[in-house]
């Protein structure tokens, strides 16, 4: 049976926590704007990150940075159970993007427990500051012992593409009018920097924000409206893709 609880804590720089169990639900290649620290509790979790087939398991912290697609799926028949906590780029700089592709799986035994206690803290946004301040520190020293030269490239058209989809959502054609390129030039530049074409990026962008407004206690009805679905129903239908609950059953649990 799958289970969901999520929350939005009074810690600066700390978006949203997800506690979850699941068992047959299997996430489809998405994107966050924060750097995701997951923590498996129970079994492991399957899942491509940067081109590469991975595995998040217990005991390590998964470190999945902001922008670049992953997805997610149960490594065995009983499922699994993690913690995630989505962080800003005040903690974990954008210049470790590139280390924690290569790299995600931090081996850490002390890491991981300091992330465990940085979960118990959170109802104490002081506390909870503090542990994630120390947190941030060390996965940033494991991040940059593996940092690495990498070929030099363009990323430029990738990035305005990416900072205008946020902005206010323009359609493919418009927006490759206004870039001066062709539909499928600005796709493949896009997919190949992030992983999943626009408008996948832009299904998750929408489903990251009617979290937090369900967080917020907005009706759904009216928050399918604010995060540009046609309506409930469509926003049920890739919020339970996502992530195996229905918005409704999301917000009873947080």
């Amino acid at each position: 049976m799958e289970r969901v609880r999520a929350w939005r804590p009074e810690v600066p720089g700390v978006s949203e926590v997800l506690h979850a169990h699941f068992t047959e639900h299997a996430y489809p290649a998405h994107v966050h704007e924060q750097w995701t620290l997951l923590l498996v509790d129970s079994g492991g979790v399957d899942y491509t990150l940067g081109g590469r087939r991975r595995q998040a398991v217990t005991r390590r912290l998964t470190v999945l940075p902001p922008y670049v697609s992953h997805d997610g799926r149960a490594a065995s028949p009983g499922g699994f159970d993690k913690r995630v906590l989505y962080v800003d780029g005040r903690w974990l700089p954008e210049r470790l993007t590139g280390a924690a592709v290569r790299a995600p799986s931090i081996a850490d035994r002390e890491l991981v427990g300091a992330v465990s206690a940085l979960h118990r803290s959170l109802d104490d946004a002081l506390e909870a500051a503090d542990r994630l301040a120390l947190v941030a520190e060390r996965i940033t020293l494991h991040l940059d012992e593996r940092a690495a030269p990498t070929p030099t490239r363009d990323r430029g058209l990738a990035r305005e593409i990416r900072c205008r989809l946020d902005d206010d959502e323009p359609s493919l054609e418009e927006l490759a009018r206004e870039l001066g390129t062709h539909p499928s030039h600005l796709v493949r530049v896009f997919r190949r920097e992030y992983g999943l074409p626009p408008h996948r990026y832009l299904v998750g962008r929408r489903l990251d924000r009617a979290r937090r407004l369900l967080l917020d206690g907005m009706p759904i009805a009216e928050v399918a409206v604010a995060t540009g679905f046609h309506d409930q129903p469509h926003l049920t239908r890739h919020f339970r893709a996502l992530l195996g609950t229905t918005p409704g059953r999301f917000r009873m649990a947080a």
